[in-house]
């Protein structure tokens, strides 16, 4: 029996073609009508670096099906049941009269459409800073498929041999990356003190020390003044001083795209996109709002937040589909994991930061817990550094982040389920992960990061951050800072102002040691510095800590025999 349901869909790159897809299955007498201002639909957008760099030979694979089929308007035609009518903008929303004027961009003609529901996926549109010169040739947004076959095509010329790339967020690291692999010398400019503010300051500080030896060069805490050039780019002058540029990359985040929403007089949210219930209504309950546009629900604080995701807006799409062919389903909401790959380096997280839970008003405990992604025997082992933020009171985790030449994005799924069920870290020290040396070691690394957490909480180890350590250097105060580390290692690299007796020597030397001064003990990841704190607490040493993530993750300077390394 024809349904005779009429569902228009505003958007068609990711939460669109999704609902469109959905309704369709769901209800195959429906018609189902997506617009979108652009050629192209149902793209991949977050793959635009990847083409760029060459690792995705050609565009039309970020349109293409698993099985090699374009997404195009026919294909939704044939295959989907949807009509898809691109080059086409939806000027108004008659909510009275239930229907859309959609103009034609290639003629300007228009036309009112008629809907029982109306699904806005209009997503979000890049911030282009107030910049001289900001819409100079060879300056690019990295949003569209147009933006990212410009970029190729320059940089394909072989006129791009200094590249800018102006915010350190997600997509400001993987156009780094991209641009680095084709040979470009790239600099990354971002106002805040760090890149990638989604990570706490010591996480972010190692992937952009890993930058730097890559030679992509980071400067935080710099403001960009102006963008030079007449007929093309020349230049970049920032609060540190000018920077030569043949191409600019402007990647200071997005915005959701709400004027026809505001128009219409649906409610906007707190953070600037579309609010929306758990069943991805507007304030119209026959209008739904999914993707880049709409404001979500954060699990662990349950506040409103923003959360432009690919993934997110997919799932999205599903609810607001079910939803409208008469289904029920909710959307609870995103605990902001995301992950990306920077030469060689990976960055994960999920929840909140440490920074973001004690804005919250979390009374916490923080972990740093490097070690090998693997058996350490296992030729392939690799260094994963972990960071876990854990409520005091209910013991509960709160967030996870993960760096390194590891692939840390398999612990912070983990972590994401864990957080979503409300799991406590001694319920997480005691996960059924999966183990063989290969792919893990027999204690896996959020195990053990577990354990150090329930330590903490149970009194059992005292431990102090490197920034608090670096802090106490600074005002001077007196303690020793007690390496326990072998003789090769300390003469390869050791760090200020520390001491080194080995392990194996600490009860024989005791007497060496100050028992009323306050004794910091760590040694490559401070395992040995927890067995070292043991050993002088037992001694009758009564001010012992452990500084978490020894020098792995020691964010500033270190010394080694020829020269000091790293960065403050």
């Amino acid at each position: 029996m024809d349904s005779g349901r009429r569902v228009l869909i505003i958007g068609g790159v990711a939460a669109g073609p999704k609902t469109a897809s959905k309704v369709a299955r769901l209800d195959p007498h429906a018609q189902v009508t997506v617009l979108d201002r652009g050629s192209a639909i149902s793209f991949a957008g977050c793959g635009l670096p990847y083409y760029v760099s060459g690792t995705v030979k050609e565009l039309s694979e970020l349109m293409s099906t698993a099985a090699g089929v374009v997404r195009d308007a026919g294909f939704f035609a044939k295959v989907k049941n949807v009509r898809v009518e691109t080059r086409t903008e939806a000027v108004e929303i008659d909510r009275a009269g239930k229907r859309v004027l959609a103009r034609r961009l290639a003629d300007g003609t228009e036309t009112w459409l008629a809907y029982d529901s109306l699904v806005l996926a209009t997503g979000a549109r890049p911030v282009v800073p107030p910049i001289p010169g900001a819409n100079r040739p060879g300056v690019f947004t990295m949003h569209s498929l147009e933006d990212a076959e410009q970029v190729r095509a320059a940089v394909d010329a072989g006129g791009v041999v200094e590249a800018v790339v102006v915010g350190g967020g997600l997509i400001g690291v993987e156009m780094a990356e991209a641009l680095a692999e084709r040979g470009c010398r790239v600099t990354v400019v971002e106002m805040q003190p760090q890149i990638l503010t989604l990570l706490d300051w010591e996480m972010a500080k190692a992937l952009e020390s890993h930058m730097a030896t890559c030679g992509v060069k980071v400067l935080t805490n710099t403001a960009v003044r102006e963008i030079e050039g007449e007929d093309r780019v020349t230049g970049v002058v920032t609060s540190a001083g000018r920077l030569s540029a043949d191409l600019v990359i402007l990647a200071v985040g997005v915005r959701p795209n709400i004027g026809l929403a505001k128009e219409a007089g649906l409610e906007i949210g707190s953070t600037g996109a579309i609010r929306v219930d758990g069943g991805m209504r507007t304030s119209d309950p026959d209008i739904y709002a999914v993707g880049d546009c709409a404001e979500t629900r954060h699990l662990v604080t349950g506040r409103p937040c923003y959360a432009p995701l690919g993934s997110t807006a997919n799932k999205q799409g599903r609810v607001a589909a079910i939803n409208i062919c008469g289904g029920h389903d909710e959307f609870p909401g995103v605990l902001g994991s995301a992950v990306c790959r920077v030469l060689g380096y990976r960055a994960a997280r999920t929840g909140l930061t440490e920074a973001e839970a004690r804005a919250a008003g979390y009374d916490i405990i923080t972990v740093l817990s490097p070690g090998p992604d693997r058996a350490h025997f296992m030729p392939k082992a690799a260094t994963l550094m972990l960071k876990l933020v854990v409520d005091k009171v209910s013991r509960k985790l709160l967030g996870a982040q993960a760096v390194g030449p590891s692939d840390g994005s398999k612990r912070i799924d983990v972590a994401a389920t864990a957080i979503a069920a409300g799991m406590s870290v001694d319920d997480i020290a005691k996960l059924d992960l999966c183990y063989a040396p290969p792919f893990a070691p027999a204690m896996d690394n959020l195990i053990t990061a577990a354990d150090i957490a329930r330590n903490k909480l149970d009194g059992t180890m005292r431990g102090v951050t490197p920034m608090d350590v670096h802090a106490m250097q600074e005002r001077g105060e007196r303690f020793v800072f007690l390496d326990v580390r072998g003789p090769v290692e300390w003469a390869e690299v050791r760090l200020p102002d520390s001491i080194n007796i080995p392990l194996g020597a600490l009860r024989g030397r005791l007497g060496e040691l100050d028992p009323k001064t306050p004794i910091i003990a760590f040694c490559k990841v401070s395992l040995r510095g927890y067995e070292a704190a043991l050993i002088l607490e037992a001694a009758g040493f009564e001010n012992v800590r452990v500084m978490d993530g020894g020098v792995v993750m020691w964010p500033y300077e270190k010394e080694t025999a020829s020269a000091t390394v790293g960065m403050r």
